[in-house]
């Protein structure tokens, strides 16, 4: 097919693409962010282009004025390329990610933007073909017959009656978009095209007609997006392979480190706008890195599948989140329609389809539905409990009969953030710790054996449980002992795990007690929050069946360890199963599965959530949590130090 250099200015970037093909898909596959909230329906008006040199095809469109159109000014989406052009893209066209001004953009960024880093998918017990593999957008080949005198349906119903032929959907629709196109691609292709389908609710949209056979183009992303960390995954539809998974911190972080604080910020002039453009333009990062890598045109990616808290769908979505934090606690949605990703500001297919994860409450979203249907604790006869160690942290206790849910502002510290050398659980974490009792020598393990960078969470659980063995700390968490690695600073004292020649960071890898303040906090939310849920429901930890470890660290996670600091019950260790991240898993599912979606629904109706706060015993049990493994040592009669 003809091919085309369509050059965008100011960007000064180049593209070689097909003839007919949109300036839309053109920019989009050149990297150059075109806005376009409706995505390419020709309706919002906000993708606006100057074609400086070269010919086009343009639809009409009654958002073009005449004077507009007589100075070449044209819609990105509606006006197909049919020779060489330089096209510019006026300031108010573009999608700016940075309304901030260069301090504030270092600010912002400084030792907090980093780049998307591959993570292994985590590998469960659960079997992943649980659902009928019906993914959320699906491309078909057709050959539709040539009409004639005796066959003279028109070209749309033509194509909805070949739709048909393979499969009896409830309704099917169509864009404005497509049927204009429709009568002349037919005939320039020989009526053999591909259709991309897409499930929109209690409907099958068609998103995109293409010439030809590209049936086998047909990529998805499921994303977890969480408070400290997002997580991206590129999956291709047609045979369910993961592609990549990639994860880097969120740039909200900058406004605040938990979901308050973010709800707070949001209220406050364009705060709102600036954390909607943080999390979006996090997301296109990963986005971007994963279709570079594995060469797939963002055209050619169709749909995304987010999982999330409520807040930070509602970030995301750029809907207020201001009610989430005040009495009763009501969010502007929980259950959401499938949206335009594009309507997101989510570079993708410009008429791709975005789902959010259906969440149940303010403080309990689609992550925690996700990870009840990754785990499969929904179809269990005795009680199980799912527990997903984040900024967030979820629990939910239940069986097939029921499910209750909890949220406990664990804070960010097990993620890596808030905590000196804290970090993700990528290449170069320190992920495994012992020290010798006599000179407290250190000993540790890195993910990928790569020089230490950094302490993920499950270090800091292994340098905690080191640390109380050797008495270095008490059981405040108060650091007692003195020697080479123990020094004084102007904050109080700190514990050197590497020095700087050992690493990987030029700087020494350290914990003082500020973090071991914050470590123990988020240890003591997390474990109060599961034995008050135990608690209200009647049950004892001896009566829970399994417990579900979620979390980015679960794979490195040691039980001995975690129970030694009191982060999870002394209970009987073969009753944990580590599943890492059930949001994205879940997440995953949804996008290779119709079914799995409507199960997900079931699933977000079907949850009470248990609001802690109300609960009278609940600071109690908090407080004796403060402690190392805790005041009451009944609890752990295992734990010896």
């Amino acid at each position: 097919m003809q091919k085309f250099k369509v050059l965008f200015v100011p960007d000064n970037k180049t593209i070689s693409i097909e003839k007919d093909i949109t300036i839309l898909s053109a920019a989009i596959s050149a990297g150059v962010y075109i806005n376009s909230a409706c995505g390419g329906d020709g309706v919002c008006g906000r993708c606006k282009v100057i074609v400086k040199q070269g010919r086009v095809n343009s639809q009409p469109s009654g958002v073009i004025t005449l004077e507009e159109r007589k100075n070449n000014i044209h819609l990105a989406c509606l006006t197909r390329i049919i020779s060489d052009l330089e096209v510019e893209i006026p300031e108010t066209s573009r999608l700016n990610f940075d309304k901030l001004t260069p301090e504030e953009l270092e600010e912002r960024l400084n030792g907090l933007y980093s780049k998307a880093e591959d993570i292994q998918p985590i590998k469960t017990d659960f079997k992943e073909d649980v659902f009928k593999h019906s993914p959320f957008a699906t491309k078909l080949y057709l050959e539709l017959s040539k009409p004639s005198l005796n066959d003279s349906v028109s070209d749309l119903e033509r194509l909805y009656r070949a739709l048909r032929s393979f499969e009896e959907f409830p309704v099917v629709e169509t864009g404005l978009f497509n049927i204009r196109q429709l009568g002349e691609l037919l005939r320039d292709c020989e009526w053999k095209i591909t259709v991309t389908l897409g499930k929109r609710n209690d409907s099958v949209e068609i998103l995109l007609i293409e010439p030809g056979n590209t049936a086998h183009k047909n990529f998805g992303l499921s994303f977890d997006i969480g408070t400290t960390t997002i997580s991206g995954q590129l999956v291709d539809l047609n045979s369910k392979k993961i592609l990549g998974t990639k994860a880097t911190y969120n740039q909200q972080a900058a406004f605040g480190s938990d979901v308050i604080t973010r709800i707070v910020y949001a209220g406050q002039g364009d705060g709102l706008e600036k954390l909607h453009n943080a999390v979006c333009d996090t997301m296109n990062q990963i986005i971007r890195e994963l279709a570079l890598e594995h060469k797939i045109d963002l055209n050619d990616l169709n749909c995304i599948v987010c999982s999330g808290n409520t807040t930070m769908i509602h970030l995301l979505l750029s809907v207020d989140p201001a009610h989430i934090r005040k009495e009763p606690y009501v969010p502007t949605a929980n259950f959401l329609p499938v949206v335009r990703a594009a309507e997101a500001g989510i570079n993708i297919n410009p008429r791709g389809l975005l789902s959010c994860v259906q969440g149940v409450s303010s403080y309990c979203g689609g992550d925690t539905t996700a990870g009840i249907l990754s785990s499969g604790i929904y179809q269990k006869v005795e009680p199980c409990i799912l527990i997903d160690i984040g900024t967030n942290g979820e629990i939910v206790l239940g069986n097939k009969d029921y499910l209750v849910a909890c949220a406990a502002s664990a804070g960010p510290a097990f993620e890596g953030s808030g905590v000196t050398s804290g970090m993700r659980a990528a290449s170069g974490a320190i992920q495994k710790v012992s020290i010798n009792k006599k000179d407290f020598k250190v000993a540790y393990s890195t993910i990928q054996n790569k020089k230490p960078r950094g302490i993920c969470g499950s270090g800091f659980i292994d340098l905690l449980a080191a640390m109380l063995e050797t008495g270095i700390i008490d059981k405040a968490g108060h650091i007692k002992a003195s020697g080479e690695r123990i020094r004084q600073t102007d904050t109080g004292k700190e514990f050197v795990v590497c020095f700087k020649d050992e690493t990987d960071c030029a700087t020494d890898i350290v914990i003082n007690e500020a973090d071991i303040e914050n470590l123990k906090r988020s240890k003591g939310a997390i474990y109060s929050a599961t034995a008050i849920l135990v608690k209200h429901l009647g049950l004892k930890f001896s009566s829970i069946a399994k417990i579900f470890i979620a979390g980015g660290f679960g794979t490195y996670l040691d039980i001995e360890k975690a129970i030694k600091i009191g982060l999870l019950p002394d209970i009987e260790r073969s009753k944990f199963i580590f599943i890492g991240n059930s949001a994205l898993a879940g997440a995953r599912q949804i996008l290779l599965s119709s079914e799995a979606m409507a199960m997900t629904d079931k699933l977000a109706a079907k949850i009470t959530y248990f609001e802690l706060s109300v609960d009278p015993g609940y600071m109690d049990e908090y407080s004796q949590a403060l402690f190392f493994p805790h005041t009451d040592l009944t609890k752990f009669p295992t734990v010896k130090f």
